[in-house]
């Protein structure tokens, strides 16, 4: 073997390890290359587990006897010694004749003084296994070839421990990421059901548009009422998405303060502004590979909407301060309960990004006019109530069902919610039944009636009033001290001036 198959060899190892492939893929690649430097019939990967050493992996000629095959450490203080040293080590003749050192002693029969060699697989601080290799020939492996297979059961056990470590955290990250979807399923509902199980032929048209759009990453414009439920059908059209398993970031228009929207959305680099002490990735670069929902929109001001358009056509944002652009995958939700056609006319919203984010609208209907959903919505939100509150669940009557089909609600399902939340509060303890009366709604004061308008006088009435008051009550004095101009606050001749004007006397 050559210095730069070696070379090759070690670099192929090398990027295995940084990449953590499949254990047992890292244990085949590895033994097949240990055989251009050291030959044998069979390589063996032993792991080690407290004091027991198991066959993992084997390779060679001789490697279906092996199977399984087990050794306890006590038995082996040459391979033991190998382990505490972290050092390979090829067994004498000498080694052999006394039993210790041939881990496979008394289960193939290889001749006393036959090549062999152990190499402790270590990494992290801990110890993983031991790589035996053996031949049937009777020559020592030289000491080259024993340095060269300790460098390679150095890296092999790198590989293996990132391999394992990278296991562990795709199931920690698994595991995450299913409690994440509960913990979303609980604060957002079961958006699926409320959508797609819905009585109202307009909703349920609007969840079969909302999944063949969910699959694209096309822009959705999501319209409708404030408190329609705009956010829960974005949630909805994420999960229905090949985006599922990425992140949902939301970030609110109108909440945010314009001076920082734009380091809220693209982030910031360390010193960019005041305060800026640490760079600060924005909502697009956390929601990469993901979704984005852009709520209230319609809010978004002007500056701000001409960099939104260019993140929506070429995919790259610059940071605050940056000076170098960030591409990022995110598919855009937009909603809004702001009429865009009238804010466009109206020269608030631009017309061009109002195109790129209608390709695909979707409008909500209001809650009036879905009133058959009422009595599901009711079971799902006292559901969740229930399970945010830990009180019992309740649920409502027909009468009271009845009763609230008949309301405007203008705040639509949120302002439901509230109703829900304080007939649930109002009702008696062990009450598992909601009825009319706890949404009855509060009556206003009775006899005050209507305040009449009090109708107001001129300022140049009032000021007449004024000045003559001062006048009574300086006797007519307008100059020097406690005259009325020294009352009012103002120059003497400024005093006859008014008076003039508005045809005031001294004697009044």
């Amino acid at each position: 073997m050559t210095l730069v198959d070696m070379a090759a060899d070690l670099r192929e190892m090398a990027r295995l390890t940084a990449q953590a492939q499949r254990p047992d893929e890292i244990l085949e690649r590895g033994l097949e290359w240990l055989a251009r430097i050291a030959p044998y019939e069979l390589a063996t990967i032993f792991a080690l587990d407290g004091e027991t050493l198991t066959v993992r992996a084997a390779r060679g000629p001789l490697s279906p006897k092996v199977t399984h095959h087990q050794l306890d450490l006590g038995d082996f203080p040459s391979i033991r010694r190998a382990i505490d040293e972290r050092r390979a080590r090829a067994f004498t003749e000498h080694d052999h004749a006394h039993g210790d050192g041939d881990p496979f002693h008394g289960v193939i029969d290889l001749p006393d003084g036959h090549s062999c060699m152990v190499a402790p697989l270590c990494a992290a601080g801990r110890t993983l296994g031991v790589l035996a290799l053996d031949r049937t020939v009777c020559e020592p492996y030289p000491p080259g070839v024993v340095a060269l297979v300790e460098v390679y059961a150095h890296l092999l056990a790198v590989a293996i421990e990132n391999a394992e470590q990278r296991r562990i955290l795709e199931r920690l990250t698994q595991q995450q990421r299913e409690q994440l979807r509960r913990l979303e399923a609980q604060v957002s509902g079961d958006g699926e059901g409320v959508f797609s199980r819905s009585r109202s032929p307009r909703v349920r048209r609007l969840a079969q548009q909302a999944r063949q759009v969910a699959v694209t990453d096309t822009p959705v414009l999501i319209l409708g009422e404030t408190g329609t439920g705009k956010e829960r059908l974005a949630h909805t059209i994420h999960q229905w998405s090949t985006r599922a398993e990425g992140p949902f970031v939301t970030v609110n228009c109108a909440a945010i303060p314009a001076g920082l929207l734009e380091s809220e959305l693209f982030g910031h680099v360390k010193g960019a502004f005041t305060g800026a002490s640490k760079a600060r990735q924005g909502r697009f670069v956390v929601a990469n590979g993901g979704t984005l929902l852009l709520d209230e929109i319609g809010e978004l001001p002007l500056e701000m909407q001409s960099k939104l358009l260019r993140v929506l056509q070429e995919g790259t944002l610059t940071p605050v301060g940056a000076d170098r652009e960030v591409r990022v995958d995110v598919r855009v939700l937009a909603a809004t309960h702001v009429d865009l056609d009238r804010a466009v006319q109206d020269g608030r919203f631009r017309e061009d990004l109002y195109y790129r984010l209608e390709v695909f609208p979707l409008r909500l209907p209001s809650l009036r006019e879905r009133v058959e959903d009422l009595p599901a919505l009711c079971a799902t939100l006292l559901a969740q109530q229930a399970q945010r509150t830990g009180r019992p669940l309740l649920s409502v009557s027909p009468e009271a069902l009845e009763q609230l089909a008949a309301r405007p609600w203008p705040g639509n399902i949120r302002q439901l919610a509230n109703a829900l939340e304080r007939a649930s509060i109002l009702a008696p303890p062990g009450a598992t039944v909601l009825g009319p009366a706890l949404f009855a709604l509060p009556t206003p004061a009775r006899g005050l009636g209507p305040v009449a308008p009090v109708p107001l006088e001129t300022l140049a009435v009032v000021q007449r009033r004024h000045i003559e008051a001062a006048l009574r009550q300086t006797g007519g004095k307008v100059y020097g001290p406690g005259g009325a101009a020294e009352i009012l606050g103002i120059k003497p001749t400024t005093l006859q001036s008014r008076m003039k004007k508005l045809g005031v006397s001294r004697t009044g």
